[in-house]
């Protein structure tokens, strides 16, 4: 295994971008299996409140972690361009910034997740039995911060350098352990709730040694680089502002995530486990388009590095063209068989029926929200965060406004909402895209 160097002009091919896309594709699908396995092996208890408490609690540790995932996006672009530059000595220091970085946040994570997990789960106004088990579910999967963001630092710079195909094996492997040790500790030994933690944390540890080790083998000799050149203080405040703009970003996305959940805990548990259920199933398909933004991750930053304005445009069309031709089909794919799905992840019966009402909408969110993820590629290889920070505030801001709009609607107004809300980040930053290619090329 090795690094191969770049420089000069880009070549951007249909077969060098799925070279990258496809197992960026497959890598990304396997993120939302541990939430699907969870999910489905606690909804197999057919208890309500149980499912509920894994939709709450997996989602405050989904914005813990999720928003200092934005350290994947930012060492992922770093590292793109630092390979376009042929710059080597850089391409290693990337990495042990990101990892440093990593375990000062994952640390800290620990240190601050009680306060933090009270004041959240007082703010979503769950039931009692939801809120009691989502706080057990939580206590024990925060442990797991150093490792899950450190295998968001591994995997960005994996990105970085084109080894997508070791990022797949990576994710595969931490979610292999997973889902064995979840449907072990929940449905063999009877652990619940907790079993399913326990199981994330093992599985993230699993993945931060192979990731280390992967790490380790791709440089070889090369692995070491001067103190002085990784805590450079010009980089370090680069590395810090890229990371900081997309943390709020994703913040922000986060944010708006947490919403939706309340309300659906505002309502009742069913309504709450049924919105659980459509998330868990249309991020599937969510993060199986996220791998061609992957993509464009690591050949707009690379194209950026190495001043190629072609390669760059030829790009953007690439990931626009291909995420559009698989967000159609994902949309009727889950229009036809998406009760089924349904019916595999609860056994519940009242459950079944609202997510089914449901799933039409549910089923819009690829379309709709493709261009989002190809445009949050384009972004984060090219280093633009301050704007994909600033443009995510519209969207926000369209997504409340879309609430307001159709509180009457209930469920369905919300859904409408979400809708608005991917459509929109879509929007805004297709159309700011041009004046920052003229001020990065030219």
């Amino acid at each position: 295994m090795s690094i191969a160097a770049a420089g000069g002009r880009i070549g951007v091919t249909h077969g060098r971008f799925l070279a990258i896309a496809l197992p960026a594709t497959l890598a990304q699908m396997t993120t939302p299996l541990l939430g699907l396995v969870a999910t489905g092996a606690v909804g197999r208890l057919g208890d309500a409140v149980l499912l509920g408490a894994v939709a709450v609690g997996a989602l405050l540790f989904d914005f813990a972690f999720w928003v200092f995932g934005s350290l994947r996006m930012g060492t992922a672009g770093l590292t793109a361009q630092a390979l376009g530059r042929d710059d080597r000595i850089e391409i290693r220091a990337v990495l042990f910034r990101a990892l440093a970085i990593a375990a000062a946040i994952g640390l800290g994570l620990i240190a601050v997740h009680v306060p933090v997990a009270r004041f959240a789960f007082a703010a979503m106004a769950a039931s009692p039995g939801v809120s009691e088990a989502a706080s057990l579910y939580f206590s024990i999967r925060i442990l797991s911060a150093p490792f899950a963001i450190g295998n968001f630092a591994v995997l960005g710079w994996l990105v970085g350098i084109a080894r997508t195909d070791l990022g797949l094996g990576l994710q595969v492997l931490i979610a292999a352990v997973n889902a064995v040790l979840t449907l072990a500790l929940v449905l063999h030994w009877d652990l619940g709730i907790a079993g399913a933690a326990l199981a994330n944390l093992a599985a993230e540890a699993a993945g931060t040694l192979a990731g280390l080790a992967i790490a380790a083998r791709l440089l070889g000799r090369e692995w070491r680089v001067p103190w002085r050149t990784v805590l450079d203080r010009a980089k370090i405040v680069e590395t810090v502002a890229v990371n900081s703009d997309i943390m709020i970003r994703t913040g922000l996305l986060m944010g708006v995530l947490l919403f939706f959940t309340a309300q659906g805990a505002r309502a009742d548990d069913v309504t709450l486990a049924a919105n659980a259920v459509l998330y868990n199933v249309v991020m599937v398909t969510a993060f199986f388009l996220d791998g061609f933004s992957t993509a464009a991750e690591q050949i707009c930053g690379q194209s950026v590095g190495a001043r190629d304005r072609t390669g760059f445009r030829r790009a953007v069309r690439m990931v626009l063209a291909w995420g559009f031709g698989f967000a159609l089909p994902s949309t009727l794919l889950l229009l036809a068989g998406g009760g089924a799905l349904v019916d595999v992840l609860t056994a519940n019966p009242a459950v079944r029926e609202v997510a089914r009402h449901f799933l039409p909408l549910a089923a819009l969110t690829p379309l709709l929200g493709v261009a989002a993820f190809s445009y949050d590629g384009i972004y984060a290889g090219s280093t633009w965060s301050r704007d994909m920070r600033n443009l995510m505030i519209p969207a926000v801001a369209t997504f409340f406004i879309v609430w307001w709009l159709t509180l009457p609607l209930g469920n369905l107004g919300l859904w409408c909402a979400y809708l608005a809300f991917m459509a929109g980040r879509g929007l805004f930053l297709a159309l700011r895209m041009p004046a920052l290619m003229r001020q990065t090329f030219g």
